[in-house]
């Protein structure tokens, strides 16, 4: 196995490795693959969906997000879900980008505005200008991918970390329900309004009934 394969195991990303818990997803890797064969899931595994199926959003507790990327869960988890349309995140972004609405105006921008002058650090925004300026790049990404009619995977971004790591979060239920989790919302809402046919995801936990009925094999094909 050699370094330039797997870019997380050179020295200068040791800490980022610990934070995203690669370690233990490289130990549940190869236990998924002892388990479950060549068709196992692989932690933040690349697969690729199209945005007008993933209608739900995975609202069960405990939350289960990045880290638990390639995970297989029994049981009812894929059950407690609610529409996505419903998201705060969507709903704002369709105000501002199909409706026009400015930024500042959407219940998105004023509730993380409320956390800043709260003391919070929502979405790594400590400042209104760091909100003012994320958002500026959010619209930057929307003309982009417009106009490239597709989203880049994370192979193809300058902070291209592990696989897919970074990307649209999807668990897959039972009977291949796709469920999107925290991670990526953004870029979920403005593929969905940009009704783009496949995007790029990262593999979030996986329903046993689904890995049996062999219903990854479909999401990895580009």
């Amino acid at each position: 196995m050699a370094f330039a394969d797997h870019p997380t195991l050179y020295p200068t990303n040791w800490l980022r490795d610990l934070h995203a818990q690669v370690p233990r997803k490289f130990v549940r890797d190869l236990m998924n693959r002892w388990r479950y064969g060549a068709e196992a899931p692989m932690s933040d595994e690349l697969i690729h969906v199209d945005p007008m199926t993933v209608n739900h959003l995975y609202t069960g507790s405990p939350k289960m997000r990045r880290r638990q990327s390639g995970m297989v869960v029994p049981g009812d988890w894929d059950l407690k879900r609610r529409p996505v349309e419903d998201h705060i995140k969507l709903i704002s972004c369709r105000m501002h980008f199909e409706g026009g609405t400015p930024w500042r105006d959407t219940p998105l921008f004023q509730k993380l505005l409320d956390e800043i002058n709260q003391g919070g650090v929502p979405d790594e925004c400590a400042t209104e200008e760091d909100l003012v300026a994320r958002y500026e790049r959010l619209d930057q990404v929307f003309e982009e991918t417009r106009r490239r009619g597709r989203l880049l995977a994370r192979t193809e971004l300058p902070e291209y970390f592990r696989r897919e790591h970074g990307g649209i979060l999807v668990h897959v239920g039972r009977d291949g329900t796709l469920l999107r989790a925290s991670g990526g919302a953004h870029r979920f809402a403005i593929s969905r309004i940009l009704r783009l046919p496949k995007i790029p995801a990262q593999l979030g936990v996986v329903h046993p009934q689904a890995l049996a009925d062999g219903l990854l094999r479909e999401m990895r094909q580009p």
